[in-house]
């Protein structure tokens, strides 16, 4: 795959490479757009997906393959011999290349480094002196740029990229005055060639400045400005899906970490549990602050994604607080499936309310799916570029939420809580009521009118014994009376789809008489044996009406009698005997043997 990998890519990068060289005379100034050269081969190879290693190889064998082209190689076969390009070497371009892709290349392996420095704190060392190597490539592009061979936009951009270049390396040894003045300078330099460009470089660079927005405003609150943070919480809920996302989380649960400090306790249906592991404090400190951001944004996606955002913190806070229950006998008991004996121990007990926090927020995240799918059900305006949603789409996730909740009685340290059993089975009525109107709607969709009807039966059935349990619930919360006004509305829509199920099986049993009658009149019978039946028949006034059977059919006739004489067995014949010759037999023992002998011939 290497070798393939190699080959591609040098036949590719071959043809820039030539083309930029015989467009760049000696005498032109030369014009290298970094911004847009290290975008598109970031793009291109691997970090889309965020696979700085398969970045890394690409660079390397673009600067291996420039060296090449140049016949500026670094030494021989056998021993390397460090080149240093200088100013008056620029004849081509592609000089300028090899320091860029260095720096690319050094700041990739600082990045791979980067993830894995949570596990390996050796590996921290090696990320910092990847970026002081980087931090001098991306100096040396910037000198050499300074060269009256280039343009000022390729002078700015150098500036620009080594300035956040050195941004990086301040950031990652929490220098936050000098690291906030260089994304500062990196930052108005942007702003200024997006302002001078046209559309599509402007986008670019306005992509550009958004990035390093977030690092500024950490920088500022690290420095001790405390509106920084709710900057990053606003960026946090426009960035939506985009680029920005991870790294605006990385951000916030930094600075939350630092916050996680004073937060040493917390209680759970009257429980205090002391709160030992970090993972688990910084956690319960972000649901706080997100619960706030879900109220204060109005955009489904944002709220998707911080939804998606907690769940992944939790996993990774269970994961955590799993790793110091090992030693816990009841704990492993719970592992294995066995019951529990006694009560559980407060870490136990809040590795419950870590599940119970989960399985809640997946409840919530998928009401607010089915909310946005919703919107797109047949019979609503859709707009174009949307997908029209089925009713199965909705069965399905109603039934992950029916799941969920007959998980909450389940969890250890919870087992005698009436209270909690009682809400989640009504909580269960309900969405069952939900997921089967969406079967029903299904079966609708079909044009199977008796299930439909049959399902719709069993909405009503289940809204009605919710709605009573709801309405016996204390201290019923906001999402109680949300679900409590949704299953009323459904009632009443449900009653008016059964009426509708009905008038449409009583159009079916018409269509199935028009069906019989279309039926009789394909069988092509003659007028003759149908004048008791009325059927519309177009052939009755064509050329050649279907009046009778022609030709007509065989049909059966009697034939002459046989006649048998009868009198015959009445006759009586006369004997005959008399008229016979009888013939006398010999005598004496010679005629008896030879009458024996001769016994069977003739007479």
């Amino acid at each position: 795959m290497a070798g393939e990998r190699e080959s591609v890519d040098s036949s590719h990068e071959k043809k820039i490479d030539e083309q930029t060289s015989s467009e760049q005379p000696v005498a032109q100034s030369f014009t290298v757009e970094v911004l847009q050269i290290i975008k598109e081969a970031q793009q291109q190879h691997g970090l889309r997906h965020g696979d700085y290693q398969r970045y890394r190889g690409y660079c390397s064998r673009r600067i291996r393959r420039i060296r090449k082209s140049l016949h500026f190689p670094q030494g021989s076969k056998y021993k390397v011999l460090p080149k240093k390009i200088k100013p008056e070497m620029l004849t081509d371009v592609r000089y300028l290349h090899l320091p860029l892709f260095c720096a690319e290349r050094t700041w990739a392996y600082a990045m791979e480094l980067k993830s894995e420095a949570n596990t390996e704190l050796r590996k921290k060392y090696h990320m910092l002196s990847r970026m002081k190597k980087a931090v001098e490539y991306s100096e040396e592009l910037a000198v050499l740029c300074e060269s009256p061979h280039c343009d000022a936009k390729t002078k700015l951009e150098s500036q620009a990229y080594n300035a956040w270049m050195k941004g990086n390396l301040n950031f990652m040894l929490e220098k936050w005055e000098p690291a906030i003045e260089l994304y500062s300078s990196a930052k108005t330099v942007y702003e200024k060639l997006a302002s001078a460009f046209t559309e599509d470089l402007q986008a670019m660079y306005v992509q550009k400045v958004e990035e390093i927005s977030p690092n500024i405003r950490y920088c500022a609150y690290n420095i001790g400005d405390e509106s920084a943070l709710r900057d990053l919480q606003n960026m946090r809920l426009k960035s939506g899906e985009d680029q920005l996302t991870s790294k605006l989380d990385e951000l916030l649960s930094q600075t939350r970490e630092k916050q996680a400090s004073t937060l040493s306790e917390i209680s759970w249906r009257g429980r205090m549990m002391p709160i030992k592991v970090e993972a688990v404090r910084v956690f319960l400190l972000n649901l706080q602050e997100s619960s706030k951001e879900l109220e204060s944004t109005e955009d489904s996606e944002a709220k998707v994604s911080i939804y998606e955002s907690l769940l992944k913190q939790c996993i990774d806070a269970q994961q955590a607080l799993r790793d110091t229950l090992q030693e816990d006998p009841n704990f492993k008991a719970a592992l294995r499936g066995q019951p529990v004996e006694g009560k559980i121990s407060n870490q136990h007990y809040l590795h419950s309310y870590l599940t119970y926090l989960r399985l809640t927020k997946t409840i919530e995240r998928n009401l607010l799916l089915i909310d946005n799918l919703k919107k797109y059900l047949p019979g609503k305006k859709v707009p174009e570029g949307h997908k029209i949603t089925k009713p199965q789409d909705l069965v399905r996730l109603y039934d992950i939420i029916i799941q969920n909740l007959n998980d909450i009685p389940s969890l250890h340290g919870l087992e005698e809580d009436p209270t909690l059993t009682d809400e989640v089975t009504t909580r269960v009525l309900g969405f069952k009521a939900f997921r089967s109107f969406y079967i029903a709607q299904s079966y609708a969709t079909a044009k199977k009118w008796t299930e439909a009807i049959g399902l719709y039966q069993r909405v009503l059935d289940n809204a009605q014994q919710a709605i009573k349990g709801y309405k016996s619930l204390k201290g019923q919360g906001t999402a109680i009376k949300n679900e409590l006004s949704n299953l009323e509305s459904l009632i009443q829509e449900v009653n008016g789809s059964m009426y509708s199920c009905h008038a449409f099986s009583i159009l079916k049993s018409d269509d199935n008489v028009d069906q019989i009658g279309a039926t009789a009149t394909n069988d092509k019978k003659p007028l003759s044996e149908r004048l008791d039946q009325y059927v519309e028949d177009k052939s009755l006034t064509s050329k050649k009406p279907n009046l009778i059977p022609f030709p007509p059919d065989f049909q059966p006739i009697p034939c002459r009698p046989l006649y048998f004489d009868l009198a015959l067995n009445h006759l009586d014949f006369p004997v005959l005997d008399d008229k016979i010759e009888q013939k006398k037999a010999g005598g004496g023992l010679t005629g008896f043997v030879k009458g024996w002998l001769s016994w069977g011939g003739k007479n």
